[in-house]
């Protein structure tokens, strides 16, 4: 996989964090709004955090707006909606030299850091 930046230009955290992380030529951006993330990402993504749930980003409006914070959702089910709307992503992700970093945690930010340097 390619060193690839995922994230959305209009969230003020995602912007904040790709300046921090001063990332490097190699290393392509992606806006998810513009570009949407695709099944081998989705894929590579689920490999490296162990689920598609841990993909999935609760603070969504559309979480609740669709009333999925009711269900019971299935790996299958947070797979669907993570390929069908850009805002049921967490982000932003980082994937450096094939490992993804995934969300904004201080944890996450300081690794993606020191993975960059």
């Amino acid at each position: 996989m390619k060193n690839l930046f995922i994230y959305l230009d209009s969230c003020n955290t995602c912007q904040r964090i790709k300046s921090e992380l001063n990332l490097p030529e190699t290393v392509e951006l992606q806006n998810t709004k513009e570009k949407p993330i695709t099944l081998e990402q989705i894929e590579f993504l689920k490999d490296q955090a162990g689920s598609y749930e841990a993909l999935f980003n609760r603070r969504a409006q559309l979480y609740r707006g669709r009333g999925l914070h009711e269900k019971e959702l299935t790996e299958n089910d947070y797979k669907e909606l993570l390929l069908d709307h850009y805002t049921f992503i967490k982000r932003p992700i980082l994937i450096y030299t094939d490992q993804a970093f995934i969300g904004n945690s201080k944890k996450v930010i300081a690794a993606a850091k020191e993975a960059i340097s």
